[in-house]
C-alpha cells in the first residue's frame, strides 16, 4: 500500500483544501472522510455543494459514482465467503479502489500457486484497507490545516489520475482485460461531459460488456467446432 499512498496523500490534501473553499465546514469535511471514505464521491459532492446543488442530487450523484464498488464486492466475495456476515459487513467499509486492487492480485496469485483459502486473507485485506484509511484521514486533516497554503504550481489535482493509473496497470494481464480497459477508457472520455457523471457508469458497463463478449468468443475459438480443441482433439 505504501506506493499507492504516495499518490493518495496528495489526493487527500487536495480534498481537505478544496472542501472548505467550497463552503463545507472543516468538521463536515473531516466527517465525510471518516464516514463516507470514498475520495471520488467526496470530490464530486463538494463540487455540487459548492455549486448549490440540492441534497438529493448530491446523494444520487455520489451513489452513481460509487456503483463500481458493487463490482469490487462481487469480485472479491468468493475469497472471503468463509467469514460470517457481520465480519463481511465490517470489511465492506474498507472496500476502496486501492484495497481491492492489491488484495485481488494477491488472492489470485495464491490460487495460481495452489494455496488454499483461509483466515489470513481477510487480515491482508483489512491491513490494506486500514492503511489507506489512516492515510486518508491524516491527509484530509493536513489539507484542512495547510492545503490552502500550497502553491497552484504544484498541480495536486494531477495526483488523482496518477493514482488510478497505478491501480489499473498491474491488474491487466491478458488481451481480454486490455480490450475491456481500452473500451471503458474511450467511453469515459467520449461521455465525460454528460450530467451526473453517468459517463462513468456507461464506461464501466461498456468495459464489462466488451470484456465478457471477448471472453466468450475466445473460449469458443479455443474449443473449436463441435467441442473439439484447437488440434481437433475432443476436449475432456
Amino acid at each position: 500500500m505504501l506506493p499507492l499512498l504516495a499518490g493518495d496523500i496528495p489526493f487527500g490534501l487536495l480534498y481537505g483544501a478544496l472542501a472548505p473553499a467550497a463552503g463545507v465546514p472543516a468538521s463536515i469535511t473531516m466527517a465525510m472522510s471518516t464516514l463516507v471514505f470514498a475520495g471520488s464521491a467526496q470530490f464530486i459532492a463538494i463540487q455540487l455543494i459548492g455549486g448549490g446543488a440540492p441534497a438529493l442530487v448530491v446523494f444520487l450523484t455520489a451513489l452513481v459514482v460509487n456503483l463500481r464498488h458493487s463490482l469490487y464486492g462481487i469480485s472479491i466475495s468468493p475469497f472471503l465467503k468463509h467469514l460470517p456476515s457481520k465480519a463481511k459487513g465490517f470489511l465492506a467499509y474498507f472496500l476502496t479502489d486501492e484495497a481491492y486492487a492489491v488484495s485481488i492480485v494477491r488472492f489470485r496469485q495464491e490460487d495460481l500457486r495452489g494455496q488454499a483459502a483461509g483466515g489470513p486473507r481477510h487480515w491482508f485485506y483489512l491491513g490494506a484497507g486500514a492503511t489507506l484509511w489512516l492515510g486518508w484521514q491524516l491527509s484530509t486533516a493536513a489539507g484542512i490545516a495547510f492545503g490552502s497554503q500550497a502553491p497552484a504550481s504544484w498541480h495536486l489535482d494531477f495526483a488523482i489520475p496518477l493514482t488510478f493509473i497505478a491501480l489499473l496497470v498491474p491488474v491487466i494481464k491478458n488481451r481480454v482485460e486490455i480490450l475491456a480497459a481500452i473500451t471503458a477508457g474511450a467511453v469515459a472520455i467520449l461521455l465525460a461531459n454528460i450530467p451526473l457523471k453517468l459517463g462513468l457508469v456507461a464506461a464501466m458497463l461498456s468495459g464489462i460488456l466488451v470484456g465478457s463478449l471477448a471472453e466468450i468468443l475466445l473460449s469458443h475459438r479455443k474449443a473449436g467446432p463441435a467441442g473439439l480443441g484447437e488440434k481437433g482433439e475432443t476436449e475432456p
